[in-house]
């Protein structure tokens, strides 16, 4: 799919509809700059024919999520309280005919707007108006942009209980909350937002109500109903207050007098009741979803203290460990990389490990210019390794099987006794990287030849031996430029045996003897597969031997009796051929 088609379908779902220049689609222009190939690049180029666009900077979703909005506090606001409808009705009217001239632009854009199908985004206008008009969005949509207020002509135009068609348009604010809890990096807060929201309009809905309702039964006719009204905005707290108190049911309120208001408050009780389980159940789950990382953290620390007192495991270890996992906590370096992109498609963690990593290992020397195909599978097989003050990386003399990348921290170079420092490394060196390339003539073969201790808290990058080597086998051509240069590096330092260099290295001859041993291992495994296949054919042909013997009989003995020839005549002692069969099997 070209590149300009992904864009526009992801905008397409983020709800960043497309305004319509024109009533033609054209084709989006495939052909892309040498410029914008880099990775993870949104852009794309457009046909000079293009009479199809997308504005980004216009979010047409979230106006009309704001309009409706507006439409479904002031409507019903509007119809119960008098003095708010008549103080301001050309503000009003303006307002409603802009917010109406919001909907008839979205309904039009709905028209136009692409969708995918089996991948591929949609274009064609015939399809796009046809899918749109068979949704019921279309028919909601539809109702909400009616001329109810053509009814003013005779009602007049204070009532607006007259657009109350236009609330039908919920879809749009869901759709809206749903994008914005996608995009937004604090989902848990927005959802808590959300709800308090939702309440908010659920008390202001009921306030309007208690107005209206206390209006019909007469203002000030009893003790429970609203009393004369002094001020429009005296009037909406008191009924926002009697709302808020009977909802939430953690208030005194005046007792109902008549039948009808027994009812009211009965109804009433029964939302608040749904609405506080609705808040204890949904914070609840917040509160458990914002925690749900520290408590998976602690269940591992947990484990590991269980672990570490069954076993006795010294005070001082004991500790480390702690202030170890401690460490990880503050620093957040708690969460498994590898874990957390498991879900992720190989082409996206590719993107990501590139963003984070792939700087990190152009700085080392060996790697510097290499193909970029490597790189990209060289950064999805590093490592993140945190040490603790006083770990030693690597010791003089331990075989070498993984090189080091530092991300954050400084490490020493110490001598054989601990303590005195020869050289410091700090965040962008590497180490190691040369003998994991097994480089025939090298004077230093696989062994470490430095002492290296952590001095606080240093956080690696880890390559290892066989990831590499996995790395370059589908690399050959790459795996013979890093050899080279690795013997410039080596011979630059003087560490390269040109005379024995041709001669066949011991890590080599070790990696021949493994592969030796591993092929005797399958060997010896055939070896017993077909030993129990004999063993279990041998038994089955004794089974088979065994029920001949019981079918044909036990031993013929002819002894007595007289064999019988093929014509019925019987063979006596006249002749002396007496016989015996005995079948012994």
């Amino acid at each position: 799919m070209p590149r300009g088609v992904n864009t526009l379908a992801s905008h397409c779902s983020l709800g960043l509809w497309p305004i319509v220049i024109n009533t033609t689609l054209t084709e989006l222009d495939t052909e892309r700059p040498a410029e914008n190939q880099g990775l993870g690049d949104m852009t794309f180029n457009l046909n000079s024919n293009l009479k199809w666009m997308t504005l980004p900077h216009f979010p047409l979703g979230n106006c009309v999520h704001f309009d409706h909005s507006f439409q479904l506090l002031c409507v019903l606001c509007r119809a119960c309280f008098d003095e708010l409808q008549t103080s301001g009705a050309i503000v009003w009217l303006v307002l409603d005919y802009l917010c109406d001239g919001l909907y008839i632009l979205d309904t039009a854009v709905r028209l136009r707007t692409g969708f995918l199908e089996q991948g591929l985004l949609v274009k064609d206008l015939s399809k796009l108006r046809d899918s749109y008009l068979k949704t019921v969005q279309f028919k909601l949509d539809l109702l909400s942009i009616l001329p109810t207020d053509l009814f003013y002509l005779s009602l007049g135009i204070h009532t607006p209980l007259l657009r109350f068609n236009r609330l039908l348009r919920f879809n749009r604010m869901f759709e809206f909350f749903d994008r914005t809890e996608t995009r937004t990096s604090y989902p848990n807060a927005f959802r808590i937002t959300n709800l308090v929201l939702y309440i908010l309009v659920i008390i202001h809905w009921n306030a309007c109500m208690y107005y209206s309702f206390s209006k019909a039964l007469g203002l000030g006719s009893d003790s429970w109903v609203y009393p004369n009204q002094t001020t429009l905005s005296r009037g909406y707290i008191y009924c926002l207050y009697w709302s808020t108190l009977t909802l939430t049911t953690i208030g005194e309120t005046p007792p109902p007098v008549r039948d009808e208001e027994f009812l009211f408050v009965v109804f009433d009780f029964l939302v608040g009741v749904l609405i506080f389980a609705s808040i204890v159940g949904n914070v609840g789950a917040m509160i458990s979803n914002m925690n749900a990382t520290r408590a998976e953290f602690q269940s591992r620390i947990d484990q590991v203290k269980h672990y570490m007192q069954f076993r006795h495991v010294s005070r001082d270890l004991e500790h480390r460990v702690i202030r170890w996992f401690d460490y990880l906590w503050t620093n957040q370096k708690a969460v498994d990389e590898q874990e957390v992109l498991k879900s992720l498609p190989n082409k996206l963690r590719a993107e990501i490990a590139i963003n984070v990593h792939l700087e990190t290992l152009k700085k080392v020397r060996i790697f510097q210019d290499c193909e970029a195909g490597l790189l990209v599978e060289l950064v999805l097989k590093l490592r993140p390794q945190v040490f603790s003050p006083g770990d030693y990386i690597c010791r003089k003399g331990d075989i070498g099987k993984e090189m080091y990348i530092i991300k954050d921290g400084r490490l020493a170079v110490v001598g054989d006794d601990g303590a005195t420092q020869l050289a410091m490394l700090t965040s962008g060196s590497c180490f190691g990287e040369i003998s994991i390339l097994n480089i025939r003539g090298s004077k230093m073969g696989n062994r470490r030849t430095a002492n290296i201790r952590s001095l606080g808290y240093s956080d690696l990058f880890c390559l290892s031996k066989r990831d590499l080597t996995e790395a370059l086998s589908d690399f050959p051509h790459a795996r013979t430029q890093l050899e080279q240069r690795g013997r410039d590096i080596l011979r630059k330092e003087g560490l390269l045996d040109e005379v024995g260099g041709d001669s066949l290295g011991v890590e080599e001859m070790e990696e021949k003897v493994e592969k030796l041993e591993a092929c005797v291992d399958r060997l010896q495994t055939r070896l017993a597969r077909l030993q129990m296949e004999y063993a279990t054919a041998q038994q089955r042909l004794k089974q088979r031997i065994t029920a001949l013997e019981h079918s044909v009989g036990t031993t013929v003995t002819v002894g007595s009796g007289f064999l019988s020839d093929a014509d019925g005549n019987e063979s006596g002692g006249d002749d002396g051929a007496r016989s015996e069969i005995n079948i012994r099997l």
